[in-house]
């Protein structure tokens, strides 16, 4: 269908695509500490991932980021979706990988320290709002179950609330 058919207008919610990509190797995750110089999640805790860019699907963005970020690489494997409501209009559509990394040293990057932490001692790390809710959900994943489907928002006290979809 071209663009001229797509119902396209300003009115409609409109979504700015992004990967997010955990990798995990044994009882542990890879998250990235945000370097204390950027704008948003300094020093806070995240798995690796960015913009999808123009002319790219999700899975070859989720590769590259991956391998701009760490210098890793790993069969990826789309586990869920989080739709995160920004404004009324407008949201971020995250698409969330997993894959598994036996082996390698990820290089540093200028987006922050990169770190294998094991799952038991996630709460003892400032994360991201949302990574130990989508961890979570992720764990208690198998080969077999369908990719989730998540939507975040904050409510009026500006507390995070993530819904799954059923």
């Amino acid at each position: 269908m071209p663009a001229s058919e797509q119902g396209v207008s300003k009115e409609r919610y409109t979504c700015i695509p992004r990967t997010l990509i955990f990798l995990t190797r044994g009882d542990s995750v890879l998250l990235l500490k945000g370097a204390s110089t950027k704008r948003i999640w300094a020093n806070k805790y995240n798995g690796v991932g960015g913009h999808v860019e123009r002319g790219e699907d999700v899975l070859s963005s989720a590769k590259r980021e991956l391998d701009e970020e760490t210098g890793l690489s790993a069969d990826l494997r789309l586990v869920g979706t989080l739709q995160v409501d920004v404004e009324p209009t407008m949201g971020i559509c995250v698409y969330v990988f997993t894959g598994k990394c036996e082996n390698g040293k990820p290089r540093p990057s200028a987006e922050g320290s990169l770190e294998w932490i094991p799952f038991d001692e996630l709460d003892q790390y400032p994360l991201v709002e949302d990574v130990a809710i989508l961890l979570e959900r992720i764990c208690n994943m198998d080969m077999s179950s369908p990719p989730f489907s998540a939507r975040s928002f904050y409510d009026e006290n500006d507390k995070l609330t993530v819904c799954f979809g059923e």
